[in-house]
């Protein structure tokens, strides 16, 4: 029971990395030149008043010297990242960790 819950949000992540990625094509084919949505305009475009709490949180509440170190380097490259690779990864990780272990029979 434990398990369904990471592999059910794995699988949305999964979806909307489809998603993702069927817009970018379409967007490609469109404009016949590669383009590729990063998250963060993604995350922009959604809610942006999310996201700027999201770095007002991590840039002075989570650690006033850490957060910056976190912010510019780490969540910032993450979020120059292809939504669809994000929600992608994101996706197969939940639902491999959400997976059904087989019982392994042991005979004496």
């Amino acid at each position: 029971m434990l398990g369904f819950l990471p592999r059910f949000v794995g699988l949305w992540f999964v979806a909307g990395g489809l998603v993702a990625l069927v817009v970018d094509a379409a967007k490609s084919i469109a404009a016949s030149a590669l383009t590729m949505t990063p998250l963060g305009a993604a995350l922009h475009t959604l809610a942006p008043a999310t996201l700027l709490s999201a770095q007002a949180f991590v840039q002075q509440d989570v650690e006033p010297y850490l957060g910056h170190w976190i912010w510019d380097p780490v969540i910032q490259w993450i979020l120059l990242l292809p939504t669809w690779a994000v929600l992608g990864f994101l996706g197969f990780l939940l639902t491999y960790l959400g997976r059904r272990r087989r019982l392994r029979v042991a005979y004496a």
